[in-house]
């Protein structure tokens, strides 16, 4: 996978003109791997009529096949042999189902430069200790979720002093603890170490409420942050607008809109999209994202709306090419965001089921038909 190891390689990680040959190359490569190692990926192109080698052109990548996120989480697509896969993740499972997503050594190392290079342009790398609040599971043997694995990762941007969880593990299930978490706020408010979150932002939003409704106002330590990922999971209900959801970690964290980062991203397509300093999840160079129309199912103009296809070659073990996930979304051009980055930027609407979406439901249900191969 030498073009995937060039790209990944690549500085600057918002350069999409400047690496799209290279990315070209990287996705030519990875799907004539998956077509020749993974029969079940080989048996959804050929169903499809589409061989590797008609990737010749960035428009082309429209063509590909697009994998629904609802056929990882009903069967087993891996190219490589289990023993060849040190890391082995499942989704969060909140649908009843859990995606199994496998990782090679050389997808880890891809995907550790990756972060690397984002991190250090947002300035999320730092030598100082400091605390941490994970508004997720706490580690486990039983957990093999790829969010728990995410959040943990994060608390390794900064040496940690100590870390505090909002899911912990007790009696054989995981029970959500707000008091201990709010205790923590609390003592480590106190502290001269700056204090960094992590996690759903649901439970973040719940936690504030909560303090907010008992008169529970802190100002945490300089260089403290509250990074967000993961999504409102089924919490979706609850969710709320980013002004307010900042207006409130303001009133009780004394934290500033710029101290709150938000991170976008899915086992099945495991890129980092870190939002910039104006809040927009701008497309790194280790993906491309096509917004299809739910009827046509093509490709839509930037500014439309429609649902959101992932297309990255980082992940080897998985034929994770170009994955339809549930949610929707829009692409915007670059110039509406005005920070700087030259990338366009993904805005996420909302999340719509592919019971919901006829074309995409009857594609899916097929496929999986197709699909008898389980590795």
């Amino acid at each position: 996978m030498k073009h995937r190891r060039k790209l990944f390689r690549y500085r600057d990680p918002y350069d999409l003109a400047g690496s799209e040959a290279l990315f070209l190359k990287a996705v030519q490569e990875n799907c004539a791997f998956a077509y020749a190692h993974c029969p079940g990926y080989r048996a959804i192109l050929d169903d499809a009529g589409f061989a590797p080698e008609r990737l010749r052109t960035m428009e082309d990548l429209a063509e590909l096949p697009f994998l629904p996120t609802a056929l990882f989480k009903r069967r087993r697509l891996f190219s490589l042999p289990r023993w060849r896969l040190p890391l082995v993740v499942t989704s969060s499972g909140t649908s009843g189902r859990a995606s199994e997503i496998g990782f090679s050594v050389g997808d880890l190392w891809a995907g550790l430069k990756m972060v690397l290079h984002i991190c250090r342009l947002r300035k999320l790398l730092s030598l100082r200790p400091c605390h941490y609040v994970v508004f997720g599971y706490q580690p486990n043997r039983h957990n093999r979720t790829g969010v728990s694995r995410t959040a943990f990762g994060v608390t390794l941007f900064a040496p940690a002093l100590s870390r505090t969880y909002a899911l912990r593990w007790h009696d054989g299930k995981y029970a959500l603890d707000l008091e201990a978490v709010q205790a923590a706020i609390v003592k480590h408010s106190r502290s001269r170490f700056p204090l960094r979150f992590m996690g759903f932002p649901a439970y973040a939003w719940f936690l504030m409420k909560r303090m907010d409704e008992q008169g529970v106002r802190v100002q945490l330590p300089k260089g403290s942050k509250l990074m967000l990922g993961g999504g409102w999971k089924q919490f979706y209900a609850e969710q709320v607008d980013k002004s307010e959801f900042y207006a409130l970690a303001k009133k009780v964290l004394g934290l500033e809109d710029k101290a709150i980062i938000e991170f976008y991203g899915a086992v099945e397509h495991p890129i980092f999209y870190n939002d910039c300093e104006r809040h927009h999840f701008h497309v790194p160079i280790y993906s491309r994202v096509l917004i299809r129309d739910p009827e046509t199912l093509r490709p839509v103009p930037n500014g439309t709306p429609g649902l959101v296809d992932l297309i990255t070659p980082m992940d080897v073990g998985t034929p994770l090419l170009s994955v339809m996930t549930d949610d929707l979304g829009v692409l915007h051009d670059a110039e509406e965001c005005g920070c700087g980055l030259k990338s366009p930027w993904l805005e996420i609407l909302g999340r719509v089921g592919l019971q919901d979406i006829k074309t995409c439901a009857a594609g899916a249900s097929e496929i999986l038909n197709k699909v008898e191969v389980t590795l």
